[in-house]
This record gives structure tokens, sequence and C-alpha cells, in this order.
């Protein structure tokens, strides 16, 4: 009975507890100013990554809105410039597709020497259990963390450029989990289609992907650290996102009634972990709505879990480039 307890108090309690968190403390007029900072946002065409581009617009950051639609990414182009008098870059990067990762980090490469701060933070969620990645991996699991993962190896000299150059001498890499970084741990059998992975169903698999990036953003924090890396997941909160867009309209409406707040409270999290000078001391950990330290599964800060993980997308990667190159 102890032991059952325990482990539901550690994965199931967090889960609950964080639907409805305290009033936040932190508010986004607090950002310092950002000029001189350069930022990617993976999907900063809507959602969160939309709120977050807009606010660091508002602090003067120059930043990249990394999306895989043109025509959504101008449409909200053309918003952000309404809200703001600025406009961000589009950065074409399709997560799903390690060719158009590998071109989207070429991109920036050649426009850009110094990167100050990543945002991990587009996904797709509770995707149809037919739907893969272009290079077969179940779709939730290749978008959210093998592209991420492989956007973020890329672009580690301009992180490592930009620590150089930061008034605070340290580049951020900040990964959107969620509350679902709980509820399933990782099975390599899952990450591409066999019966393994349909019997485990969408919704267990789009929770193993946001403990896969919980995972891999420690991971950046420990082997990182001493070239001036900082490396933060975070839980966003419940939010009305077109995440949800997958789901019933049954479920939909229970979400909206029940848990779901606007969308710049999604965002408030991962700019605290972006932008503020107290996250500096937060390397590694995982933040909670809204803009608190947290603890995630414990399989998130087992180094062995961790190091198999990072040995496996390494593989991977590397065996994408030698077909590639072939």
């Amino acid at each position: 009975m102890g032991g059952a307890f325990s482990h539901w108090k550690q994965t199931s309690w967090p889960v609950f507890v964080q639907m409805w968190p305290p009033a936040p403390k932190f508010h986004v007029d607090q950002i310092p100013d950002l000029s001189g900072r350069t930022v990617v946002v993976t999907g900063g065409n809507s959602g969160s990554g939309y709120e977050t581009v807009k606010v660091l617009l508002q602090h003067n950051a120059k930043v990249y809105l990394a999306a895989r639609s043109r025509r959504n990414a101008d449409a909200a182009i053309v918003s952000l410039k309404k809200d703001t008098g600025l406009e961000p870059i589009f950065l074409e990067l399709d997560l799903a597709n390690l060719s158009s990762v590998k071109r989207a980090a070429d991109d920036f490469l050649s426009k850009e020497p110094e990167l100050h701060v990543l945002f991990c933070n587009a996904g797709v969620m509770w995707t149809p259990i037919d739907q893969l990645s272009e290079d077969g991996y179940d779709l939730q699991w290749g978008t959210n963390v093998v592209g991420h993962y492989y956007f973020s190896k890329l672009l580690m000299p301009a992180l490592f450029a930009g620590a150089l150059t930061s008034p605070d001498h340290h580049a951020r890499v900040v990964t959107t989990s969620s509350s679902g970084a709980y509820l399933q741990t990782l099975e390599y059998d899952t990450f591409r289609d066999g019966p393994t992975r349909r019997k485990l169903g969408t919704t267990q698999l789009y929770y193993q992907s946001k403990h896969g990036n919980a995972i891999v953003a420690r991971q950046i924090a420990k082997r990182y650290a001493d070239r001036g890396i900082v490396s933060i997941s975070v839980n966003p909160g419940n939010f009305k996102t077109n995440l949800t867009r997958h789901a019933s309209t049954v479920v939909k409406t229970v979400l909206e009634v029940l848990l779901l707040y606007p969308a710049p409270f999604g965002a408030l999290t991962q700019l605290f972990a972006g932008t503020m000078p107290e996250a500096l001391n937060y390397n590694g950990e995982f933040m909670i709505p809204w803009a608190r330290v947290g603890r995630c599964h414990p399989e998130v800060y087992d180094d062995e879990v961790g190091a198999k993980l990072w040995d496996w997308l390494e593989a991977e990667v590397k065996a994408f480039e030698a077909s590639a190159a072939a």
C-alpha cells in the first residue's frame, strides 16, 4: 500500500495540483530589456508560442518565428505587427521532417552567428494513431522530441557564441513539456510504428513525448552547463490552444469550461525561464505554473535513463545524416 501511494504521490498527484495553480507572482512587465538578444521560438505562430513572441518583441528582442506553414506564419506576423509595431522573422521549420530541421538550422546560422534563447515550444498532441513523422517515428515523438533535439543540436554552436556575448554570460534553451510528463515513461519500441505503439495509444504517446522533452532538457543542462548553457523544461499549464484540435467536441468543451486559462497564461512560465535573471539558478529544473520551480517524474533525474535516451537520439541523428549524405 505504501509503495502504491508513494508512486501515486510522485505521478498523478502533481498533475492534479498543477491544474489549478495559485495566482501568478510573475508578470511580463517584470522582464528586462532584451535589446541585442536573438531568440528563436518554435511554433511561434499560435498559442503560447504566439504569446511568447509577442512579449519578446515588446521587450526589444530580435525574434525568429519558426513554423512549418508559411501562410499561418504570415498571418501571425501581420497580427504581431499590429499588436506590437514590430515583426518577427519567419523561419520555415517542420519538426516532423529532419531534412526540414537541417534546412532551418542552416538558414538561421547563415544569418545569425549568435543565439541567446531557444524556445522549443512547438508540439503536437493526441494525433491520430496512423500518423507518423516523415522519418518514420510516431508523429508526437518525432515532432516533440526528435525534431527539437536535432534542432537544438544544430544550433548549439550559435548558443555557445550567444553565451559568450550575453550580458549574463549564458544562453538558454527552454523546452515546453507538460504535466503529462508525470504520466508515462519511455517505451523504446513505441518510438516507431508497431503493435506496442498502437496498443499504448495516442494519449500515452503524447505523455511519453512530454516525458522525453523533460529528460532531454535536463541532459542539455548537465552536458553544456560549462559552456554557459541554461536548460529548463516547463509545464506551461492548461490554456486555450489549437493543440486540442484532435480531441472530441465533448472533451474540448469540458476542458475549456473547467481547466483552460487564456493563452497568455501559457507563455508565463517559459518567458520567466527564458528571460528572468533568477532563472539562471534553475539549470536542469522543471518549472510549473505559473513560473514556479517544481519536481518532475523521478525518471527525469535518473542519469542512466537520460544517457540512454541521449545515446539513442545521437544514433538516430547520425543515421539520418549518413543517409542524407549517401
